[in-house]
């Protein structure tokens, strides 16, 4: 009598035990999944004046200090990925967390106004005003992080920056966006790609065509990334084909990254 009146209890508790069982790896893959953007998704890239949101492409890359939470909602409700721009490599004067930089960090202007190169070998002081500025984009429903001036060891920054340097920082930011939950793009840092392709998301990039270099990027193509890729000089008819037939997210957008764009 004790037995049979056991069994049920036992059955149940195998089968509660299996269900979960089979639906754990279901549950981990939709938490700890982040966005992968594919080779030759169109895009929009706007830094600049109030974000025109009616542009009818699947991903925004948007300042992330200037953007609210708001518009990120606004843009995720018309079914776009929304990716947060960060200077990670240069200081910027302007931005609301300048005053934690100290001077030790600083280095030489990077050719734009109230910029200054940053001493990524310094991540004892850096890492913490990165983590908080990446908390920032993940508060704000961000789904990836475009890291600017990753190439700083290629300047001249005022710091003896090496290779090592920069592959070290580098691979410390992607870490930082990737332990949020977010993905991560490279930006421009073209001969560190092959050591890099595999620790980012996606790539940046500007004027490769201008320069002969959009080549280079392949490995992320070749690894099913995409690569957003600008031009500012040179006109569609000089890019565009070559765009296609390497699978880069191409167009032409003017030097101040208004909503203006002309896409291949």
């Amino acid at each position: 009598m004790t037995r049979a009146l056991s069994r049920p209890p036992l059955l149940l508790a195998l089968l509660a035990l299996l269900a979960g069982c089979a639906g754990t790896p279901d549950d981990e893959s939709r938490s700890d999944a982040r966005w992968q953007p594919r080779p030759g998704v169109a895009w929009q890239w706007q830094l600049s004046g109030r974000v025109d949101t009616s542009v009818d492409v699947p991903v925004y890359d948007i300042d992330g200090f200037d953007q609210s939470k708001a518009t990120v909602s606004a843009l995720h409700a018309k079914g776009r990925k929304v990716i947060c721009y960060l200077s990670t490599g240069a200081y910027e004067d302007w931005r609301p967390d300048a005053k934690k930089f100290p001077k030790s960090v600083l280095g030489k202007g990077n050719g734009w106004k109230g910029e200054r190169w940053l001493d990524i070998r310094r991540t004892d002081v850096l890492e913490p005003l990165m983590a908080a500025r990446f908390d920032m984009c993940r508060d704000k429903g961000f789904d990836a992080v475009e890291p600017d001036n990753m190439d700083g060891y290629k300047n001249r920054t005022g710091f003896p920056l090496k290779a090592a340097d920069q592959l070290r920082y580098n691979r410390l930011i992607a870490r930082l966006a990737h332990d949020r939950g977010m993905s991560v793009g490279l930006k421009n840092d073209l001969d560190q790609i092959p050591q890099l392709v595999g620790d980012f998301d996606f790539a940046v990039n500007e004027q490769c065509a201008q320069y002969g270099e959009c080549a280079d990027l392949t490995p992320f193509v070749k690894a099913d990334k995409a690569v957003f890729h600008v031009e500012y000089e040179l006109p569609t008819s000089r890019f565009c084909a070559d765009s296609r037939r390497l699978k880069l997210s191409s167009m032409l957008k003017k030097y101040e990254l208004g909503a203006w764009r002309r896409a291949c």
